[in-house]
């Protein structure tokens, strides 16, 4: 183990009764330092993992935050240990981050689609190589199942590929004028994007935001939440060493006043934002000062409507995919479930005993289904939504409480049990607000007409969901339903061939699908003259 002319260099795999320290050094140049970094997560377990590498990257390496007075500490959900430390980055590290990134835009965008593709696609194959180890990383971060993680992973990989795939695609148009003129349409990159993640889907985030940036020819910073702040530099890493110009996906650490950074700064043209309805206004109002393009990905209070003519065993699941994955910290779940009369009671019974058999525990297990959720703070405010539930006059038909696992290292964690909730009105503020934990409201409806209106009766348009065997009757209720996606007889499935996005104030522009090029890339028009100028004057 080499040591000399490095401030920490040393990555150390312990047993699983101790800690898996990781440690990189203060300049680090390697390549391969992902592979080194993601080495140590094979031996790891939950509660044995304490993270002191440096978390920014830009400028082709590895950086730590030089206010470390400011270290705000970050916690692993499923034990409530300190991970890391995060420590935010103020103006002078942003620019710096931004000028690196605007650097690198001045190569890459001279590339051709091909050349960005054959690297994008590089990058692709070193996430899928190391996926387990990724998602490992991503769980004690996050605190979601290991099953989960390993999803969120391969969906990274398929986007960046996806668009890899569009890079070379990417063209104009001829159009022929009078008199043998013609024009033309470039569609060009806009230069420096930023992507501001969340912390539900920290990798996968990332991964959504700059797969589309890159391919068409632009940088980008990222930031992430400073809840999870360990795995994008992961893939600022892997997408070195794939090849792309050093500072073309850099990595900046911090919270609001970060964000406020870099959406003021004048050398950033887009900001692709993931989070809360009141965040996003802030983005959006920031933004528009040196008008900049913004994509905003919000909040939801999604409702999936299950009528009586529906495969009830399917129902029951789509429910659940619709309520609990990540903990219930899902932007796009349904957690406003109509239910048609005639099948209530057998709807609940069911999805009752499926909620209350949830194996809640240890997230990097594999037969665990839902770990902890992000922080203390949020596990209480979910809670308390629970509490007034009840004095409005909800009934609790099972769960809603702090969950203690058996096991002693977790019962520092930040557990609940999942939560089904009936005897709702529309009135509600558990029907109303979004909580973002495992909270399913259920809502009796007699007819599709009242259903309709009641389902739109809300200011977000994220998703929806209708659970039926009448094709024509799903197609219809699909059309009027006021939401960006709308699952059919399923929830909650996100392939990256797909835009989303939401209507109203769940945000506007797309991630995901063809369209979203549109979104990181402007037109150009060209005008050309063949023959002599008009002697107007």
């Amino acid at each position: 183990m080499k040591s000399r002319g490095f401030e920490q260099i040393c990555l150390r795999a312990y047993p699983s009764s101790c800690s898996v320290v990781v440690l990189l050094p203060s300049a680090c140049i390697s390549n391969k330092m992902s592979l080194a970094t993601l080495d140590s997560m094979g031996g790891a377990s939950t509660g044995t993992v304490t993270v002191t590498e440096q978390l920014n990257f830009w400028a082709g390496k590895r950086l730590g935050g030089r206010n470390s007075e400011r270290a705000e500490p970050v916690f692993e959900p499923a034990t409530g240990r300190v991970l890391c430390q995060m420590v935010p980055c103020g103006a002078e590290e942003v620019d710096e981050a931004i000028k690196s990134a605007h650097s690198a835009y001045v190569q890459w965008s001279k590339k051709a689609g091909m050349e960005r593709a054959r690297v994008m696609l590089e990058a692709a194959r070193i996430i899928r190589e190391r996926r387990e180890k990724i998602a490992k990383l991503e769980v004690i971060n996050n605190g979601k199942s290991i099953t989960e993680a390993l999803v969120d992973i391969d969906i990274a990989w398929q986007c960046i590929e996806y668009y890899a795939g569009l890079a070379g695609t990417l063209a104009g148009q001829h159009v022929q004028l009078p008199g043998g003129a013609f024009a033309y349409t470039r569609r060009e990159p806009l230069g420096v994007c930023v992507g501001i993640g969340a912390w539900n889907y920290p990798f996968q985030i990332a991964a959504w935001k700059s797969a589309p940036a890159l391919a068409c020819g632009n940088a980008m910073v990222f930031k992430p939440s400073p809840f999870t702040p360990v795995t994008a530099v992961i893939l600022a890493e892997i997408y070195k060493e794939a090849g792309v110009p050093d500072g073309l996906f850099c990595v900046v650490q911090g919270g609001a006043e970060t964000g406020s950074l870099l959406c003021n700064h004048p050398k950033v043209a887009k900001v692709s934002f993931t989070g809360s309805v009141p965040t996003g206004k802030k983005v959006m109002e920031m933004s528009a000062k040196t008008v900049k393009q913004v994509t905003l990905e919000l909040g939801g209070k999604s409702p999936l409507i299950i009528f009586k003519d529906c495969d009830l065993g399917n129902a029951v699941k789509g429910a659940l995919m619709a309520n609990f994955l990540t903990q219930g910290q899902v932007c796009c779940n349904g957690t406003r479930v109509f239910v048609q009369k005639d099948i209530l009671p057998q709807f609940l019974e069911e999805v009752v005993k499926r909620t209350k058999a949830i194996a809640v525990g240890d997230p990097l297990l594999d037969g665990t289904r839902m770990g902890a959720l992000i922080t203390k703070p949020h596990l209480e405010k979910v809670l308390g939504f629970v509490s007034q539930a009840k004095k409005e006059g909800a009934r609790v038909l099972c769960g809603g409480e702090p969950f203690v696992p058996t096991d002693p290292k977790l019962k520092g964690g930040y557990f609940m049990s999942p939560c089904v909730l009936d005897n709702c009105r529309d009135d509600m503020t558990c029907v109303k607000e979004e909580i973002f934990g495992p909270v399913m409201s259920v809502l009796p409806f007699d007819t599709e007409e009242e259903v309709i209106k009641r389902a739109n009766n809300t200011t977000f348009g994220l998703a929806s969901g209708v659970f039926t065997r009448d094709i024509s009757r799903a197609h219809r209720v699909a059309e009027n339903l006021e939401a960006g996606t709308c699952f059919i007889n399923n929830y909650n499935i996100s392939p990256v061939e797909v835009p989303f996005g939401g209507y109203k104030m769940s945000g506007f522009g797309r991630e995901n699908g063809q369209v979203t090029i549109e979104y990181y890339s402007q037109l150009k028009t060209v005008v050309v003259e063949m023959g002599d100028v008009e002697d107007y004057f």
